[in-house]
Parts: structure tokens; C-alpha cells; sequence
């Protein structure tokens, strides 16, 4: 019975026992215009400060592998040693032609001394001109004979073989016994210097130019030296400065950007080449409003959107970000300094929606915290 009662009475009567939703309250933030670093984040990829190929320069056999795999060396530091008999051998038989030539070329010029003081006593001018010819051969046989024991001093040196740059050495790619050429096309090992190492990354030209713009414009005021910093591949900030070493003078013509090199200190080899990292370059500082990432959201389109203070009620808005600093959005557009941005209390929040705003301030984490000695408001805000 009194089920079929309820269900007679007129839908006003159950609408007039429920009591009305009041507004709704939000934390709100006035939003403010302020010098924020232009910051761009590129790819990069980590390469070698030098790297160099060893390779023998004279024929042997490996008689001993000097080093450890791994290790640290300095330029001239011995890596190898070929077998040393024959080289030996050339030397002392160039010992023995220089001997020789020396010899021959004294015995030359006492001659053409004695000739020239008896020159028409006994000795004709065709024997002096004999003698001087002879003595100018000696003295062409003892030069190509130095040279000769300097090509023999030089082959013999080179049976060791030395590393010509200082880094890391690679593990050996032959090992003692094997016979070796001249500058043979397999390497026999490689050494790598990693500290400091250059990380490049590729700018497109086109944002360049519109950096060039902003920067004659007054827009964007340039700083200098740019501010450097390296993600490493785990997510972790590497902890050392970068150096901009100098950018290409040419445009890719596959992909439209410039090359950049940029060098870090690298003492704990955290950065290995072929590591895939990324650089965050700050080229100056702008004029923009600072958006928190809390206080947004992104519509089924894709577009970043927030929620200001319209005449008590909550209007929601698009955004255009360049980027993010720190906890908050970069915006360029969608805003002005005279919204108030709702920030917290955003749960169920719709456009139209009634609201009363309480000021709160957002912390360094992105956090809301009430200000202190403040109570809720009426909702204020900028018309349409």
C-alpha cells in the first residue's frame, strides 16, 4: 500500500525532499608572467673524443702481447712486440755500408786535396776532374747509405708497437705467433679515448631560425654559455658540465637539421660511445605563464585544456604549451594574468559548474598547499 502511494505522488514532491548541491570548492592560483628558460631536449649519441686503429708498420711475428685488455694507457705505452732477428741484421749490415762509405769518402777527398796542389806538377786537369768526380760519388754513397741505417733504425723501432693516443685498449685481435704485414688491413687492436667524450645531437634548422627570430625580436634573451644537461640512458641526471665544441656549417639534405658536438667530462666512463642519450640545451630565458601540470588535462582530441574562474563559475580552456619547466606547463596561449586557475578540488569538475574559490599556492613538487590565514570566497574571475 504504501509502495502504490509513493509511487502516486507527483514527481515534484520527491523532487522538493532533496536538498540543492551548494557550489562546488576549488583551490585557485592567479597567474602570473615570468622569465622561464627556453629549454630544448634533443637526441644524442655518445662518441669517442679519439679512437684510433693500431696497425703494424713493418712484417713479423708476434713475439709478445704487452698489455691487459681494458686498461688505461698512455700515448707510447708498448702494446706489442715482433720478433726483432731480421731487422737486427739490416741494421748492422747498414752499420757496415755507412763504414764503408765514410771510408771510401776520406780516401776521395785526401786524393782531390793532393791533386789540387799538384795540379799541373804531374797531375793533369782530367785527373783532378776525376779525382773531384770521385769524391762527389763518395760523398752521394755515404748519404744514401745514412739514410739507409736511419730506414734500418726506424723498421727495427718499429717491432714494438706503441699506442699512439692516450685512452682504453681494446682486447687483442691476433695473438703471439701470428705473422703480421705492413699496415695490413685488420687492425691489431684499437684504442679509445672516452675522457672528456663528445655526445652529438641534431637540431632542425627551421626551429634555429625561429630561435633567431625570437632572439632579434626581444622575445627570447640569449644566454651565454648555454645551459648544458645530459640524461644518461638509465633516466639519471649525469652529474658533469657539458661544453658546446661547434656545430656544423651545413644543413642535412635527408633530414633538414645541423649537427651539433658537445664534450663532457667523462673520469668514471658513465658514457660509453654508441649510448643513446639525451641533452636538454637552455638558449635563453622568455616571457611566458607558468601552467601547473596538475591543474590540466588533455580532451579526447589531444588538446592540453585547464579550468579558470568565469563569473562564480568554472570555464574550462584550451592551451598552447611550448614545453614544460619543472612541474608546470610552458603556456603561450589560452591564458592571461588576470585568470585564476583552478588547481585543486578539479574531481567531477565540469564547465558551467558553480563554484567558490579558496587561495592556495602549488609547492616545488607540484603539490597544493593552503595559504595561511585564508578561508573560502566568493568565486571571482575575468568575463568572457
Amino acid at each position: 500500500m504504501s509502495m502504490a502511494m509513493a509511487v502516486s505522488q507527483p514527481q515534484g514532491v520527491l523532487a522538493q525532499g532533496r536538498p540543492a548541491a551548494g557550489p562546488t570548492e576549488v583551490g585557485v592560483v592567479a597567474l602570473t608572467s615570468q622569465d622561464v628558460p627556453y629549454t630544448v631536449t634533443l637526441p644524442g649519441r655518445a662518441v669517442a673524443h679519439d679512437q684510433t686503429e693500431v696497425r703494424p708498420r713493418v712484417e713479423g711475428v708476434i713475439e709478445e702481447v704487452t698489455y691487459t685488455s681494458g686498461a688505461t694507457v698512455a700515448a707510447g705505452d708498448l702494446l706489442f712486440r715482433l720478433d726483432t732477428d731480421t731487422y737486427t741484421a739490416a741494421l748492422d749490415a747498414a752499420k757496415a755500408s755507412k763504414a764503408s762509405a765514410e771510408s771510401t769518402l776520406a780516401a776521395a777527398t785526401s786524393t782531390v786535396t793532393r791533386y789540387r796542389k799538384l795540379n799541373g806538377v804531374g797531375i793533369t786537369q782530367s785527373d783532378l776532374d776525376t779525382a773531384e768526380a770521385s769524391l762527389a760519388q763518395a760523398q752521394a754513397t755515404l748519404a744514401a747509405s745514412e739514410a739507409a741505417l736511419k730506414t734500418a733504425q726506424l723498421n727495427l723501432d718499429r717491432t714494438e708497437i706503441r699506442s699512439p693516443i692516450n685512452g682504453i685498449v681494446d682486447l687483442p685481435q691476433f695473438s703471439v705467433g701470428a705473422l703480421v704485414t705492413a699496415n695490413q688491413s685488420d687492425a691489431l687492436t684499437t684504442v679509445t679515448a672516452i675522457d672528456p667524450i663528445y655526445v652529438d645531437v641534431q637540431e632542425s634548422s627551421a626551429r634555429m631560425l625561429r630561435v633567431r627570430d625570437r632572439i632579434a625580436t626581444g622575445t627570447l634573451k640569449p644566454i651565454d654559455p648555454l645551459g648544458i644537461v645530459l640524461t644518461l640512458e638509465t633516466g639519471a641526471t649525469y652529474q658533469g658540465a657539458g661544453t658546446l665544441v661547434s656545430p656544423r656549417t651545413e644543413v642535412s639534405t635527408t633530414t633538414g637539421s645541423v649537427d651539433f658536438r658537445i664534450q663532457f667530462d667523462n673520469p668514471d666512463r658513465l658514457i660509453l660511445p654508441g649510448q643513446f642519450l639525451r641533452v636538454a640545451l637552455t638558449l635563453g630565458t622568455t616571457q611566458a605563464i607558468l601552467v601547473p601540470q596538475r591543474a590540466t588535462s588533455r580532451s579526447s582530441d589531444g588538446s592540453l585544456t585547464a579550468f579558470v574562474v568565469s563569473d562564480g563559475k568554472a570555464k574550462q580552456v584550451t592551451l598552447t604549451s611550448s614545453g614544460t619547466y619543472r612541474n608546470a606547463w610552458i603556456v603561450t596561449d589560452g591564458v592571461t594574468t588576470e585568470d585564476m586557475l583552478i588547481v585543486d578540488g578539479l574531481r567531477n569538475l565540469r564547465a558551467g559548474a558553480e563554484i567558490t574559490t579558496v587561495p592556495v599556492t602549488i609547492n616545488d613538487d607540484g603539490l597544493v598547499e593552503d595559504m595561511p590565514g585564508e578561508a573560502s570566497a566568493p568565486a571571482q574571475g575575468t568575463g568572457e
